[in-house]
């Protein structure tokens, strides 16, 4: 019977969440595994926390030196967070032939170029299944599932914290600022949710799995980025009344021409199966060539749910001799012949405010048309919807699949006129 010992570095939610899961299954997984995996040792500032999960003292550790110094522990898993002392004690285990499991994205995405030399060196592995998109096994899908695939297309709700918000103004009707003070409360969103409504998070996320899609090294440095915290319940409305569910998109796409990668809201048709991801929940939905569209959905938080993956690492590290690398040349930054679409191209959901006399539309429309970009739909909005006080009616335009430069040079186009302003740029996917 093969046995493993595991240490805990940070016993938060993730990391108290994996302790339980890994002392209440032992059994479990010893008859399924035929592996016997136990914790030999935690590491965490708070005491109460420790002994509130009732980790016996003799499991408890007072520094990193004395978890690495331990001869029983094989696997460390990092559950601590953050860029500082979490890649400290992630790079003095893989010096010292230790194998970890971590849940850390940004760690992951900004330096595991960093981490899995220092881990070829010591001939020791780095699994990091539940950095991205929680209890979801998404890692896991691509490196184990659809290999067979050119990954083509990646679509995601990665974050949980943006899904719950936004479901809330999309079925509720609230506005942002009170529905991310819900979110605080519930403990969805953080006291400085920066990370998560700006696309942080999603961007994090984005990188490591399109690098894995794509088999190529994808900075989140080329990712566009924008957040949700300027969408209006207005425009979520009015989408729906056009077809449409709002939601924060990762989108990958390499399809012939280059690599596509972008955080942003998004409006996607209602039919679509991401369109109905609500609350705190993920989903990822993929094209490959030879599979067609696949879509995992699940959790994206949680202890439990993220524990579920981290433990997974844990169980695939314990249970494969043979350690499994990145698939592309995993360096800093991208490979110099890979080539980056940065005006891709969309169509989009545009609200303006526009003078209501007769020929302005016309002015309007030709602007659109002198940049190059083709309307699909054109819809006025009632004035007294913003109060009889605004001399200006609300117009909603849904154009064809067009660049991001033109658009761009429509939008200012139009705000230098003076007929008009542009409330509100939304991409639209299909």
């Amino acid at each position: 019977m093969k046995k493993i010992g595991v240490a805990i570095l940070g016993l938060g939610v993730v990391g108290g969440g994996t302790y339980q899961t890994l002392v209440d299954h032992h059994d479990f997984y010893l008859q399924t595994q035929q592996t016997d995996i136990t914790v030999e040792a935690v590491l965490d500032r708070d005491k109460n926390r420790l002994k509130e999960l009732g980790v016996p003292e003799e499991k408890i550790a007072n520094s990193i030196e004395e978890v690495l110094a331990d001869p029983n522990v094989d696997i460390v898993v990092e559950t601590i967070g953050g860029i500082g002392v979490a890649k400290d004690f992630v790079c003095a285990a893989l010096h010292e032939g230790k194998t970890v499991v971590t849940s850390n994205k940004e760690l992951i995405c900004k330096y595991s170029h960093e981490l899995e030399k220092i881990a070829k060196r010591n001939h020791c592995g780095l699994y990091y299944e539940a950095s991205c998109v929680g209890g979801v096994p998404i890692i896991r899908t691509l490196l184990d599932g659809v290999q067979a695939n050119k990954i083509q297309r990646m679509m995601g709700i990665v974050n949980g914290t943006t899904n719950y918000i936004l479901t809330k103004m999309t079925y509720e009707g609230a506005d942002y600022a009170q529905t991310l003070k819900d979110a605080q409360r519930l403990g969805y969103a953080e006291a400085n949710p920066t990370a998560d409504v700006d696309g942080y998070d999603s961007m994090y996320k984005l990188s490591i799995l399109s690098s894995m899609a794509f088999h190529t090294k994808i900075p989140y440095t080329k990712i566009f980025r924008e957040g949700i915290s300027k969408i209006d319940t207005r425009d979520i409305a009015y989408g729906r009344e056009l077809g449409y569910t709002l939601k924060l998109l990762a989108i990958g796409k390499n399809e012939g021409k280059g690599i596509e990668v972008r955080v942003h809201p998004t409006l996607i048709p209602t039919s679509h199966p991401l369109a109905s991801v609500n609350d705190a929940f993920n989903a990822v939905y993929l094209t490959g060539d030879a599979v067609d569209d696949v879509m995992l959905y699940g959790r994206g938080a949680g202890a439990f749910p993220t524990a579920s993956a981290v433990v997974s690492d844990v169980i695939y590290a314990a249970t494969h001799s043979e350690i499994k690398y990145s698939t592309f040349k995993n360096t800093a930054t991208a490979e110099s012949g890979v080539k980056f679409i940065t005006d891709f191209e969309s169509a989009y959901y545009i609200r303006l405010f526009v003078d209501d006399y007769v020929g302005v539309l016309a002015k309007i429309t030709g602007m659109f048309a002198k940049c190059g970009v083709s309307i699909v739909e054109i819809a006025q909005r009632p004035k007294d919807e913003f109060g009889a006080d605004n001399e200006r009616v609300p117009l909603i335009i849904i154009t064809h699949k067009t660049k991001e430069s033109g658009v761009r040079n429509t939008v200012s186009k139009i705000n230098a006129s003076g007929l008009a302003t542009v409330e509100a740029v939304i991409r639209v996917e299909a």
